[in-house]
């Protein structure tokens, strides 16, 4: 049976999984989570009573939150491009570094977004300038922890990289990177021209109106 997925192609989190499941070479059907498809939100609506997603149906398993869906699939296909190393070490930092940019660039970055999405009167200001902070403190960690490796933790693209690059290329919208962090600013180019993030990439592009900061004229 092919798996679904339930999500958005402009969504940063979907597109962590799409990187990993095109990285794998592993089919899945897509089903749309807007206002065109309300079959679609009904049923994930039973399926994640608190509507979150992505969501991944494999079969009789329903698999919430990136991250284990990206170990479900590493681990029931693991052909020759393992996410997630064997070395338990490694492993480790594979793992830490995922939830680095999940919570402290992609989370940041959605908390400036959100706040872009409300109504004036509703908006918080100092969540905006605290959000931001923290990108900028993560950016420069990022530029001296990623010298001299290919990949987020090494020579070989993981799950820490599938987490990486929808943060980097969306975070970097919202409070760009600076110049002066070269090593980061490659780190993001060389995501953004990997295959798999290429193809997430154009599949969000037609969504980039509904980016309410505005979408650069780049990337």
């Amino acid at each position: 049976m092919t798996l679904q997925v339930f999500g958005h192609p402009f969504s940063s989190f979907f597109q962590k999984v799409a990187v990993a499941l095109y990285e794998k070479s592993v089919p899945f059907e897509l089903r749309m989570l807007d206002p065109h498809h309300p079959d679609n939100a009904a049923e994930f609506a039973k399926l994640s009573p608190l509507g979150k997603f992505p969501l991944l149906v494999d079969g009789g398993l329903t698999i919430a939150e990136t991250s284990i869906i990206i170990e479900h699939i590493d681990r029931r296909w693991p052909g020759e491009t393992r996410l997630i190393p064997n070395d338990p070490d490694l492993a480790m930092e594979v793992r830490y570094l995922d939830r680095f940019f999940d919570l402290y660039l992609n989370m940041q970055m959605q908390r400036v977004v959100g706040n872009a999405l409300r109504k004036p009167g509703e908006r918080d200001p100092l969540g905006v300038v605290e959000a931001r902070s923290v990108l900028v403190r993560a950016y420069r960690w990022l530029d001296q922890r990623l010298g001299g490796r290919a990949w987020a933790a090494g020579d070989d693209f993981s799950l820490a990289d599938c987490a990486a690059a929808p943060a980097l290329f969306y975070a970097d919208w919202v409070e760009p990177i600076d110049p002066l962090l070269s090593t980061l600013k490659a780190y993001r180019t060389r995501l953004n021209e990997r295959p798999s993030m290429a193809r997430a990439i154009d599949e969000g592009r037609p969504y980039r109106p509904l980016f309410p900061l505005g979408a650069p004229d780049r990337d």
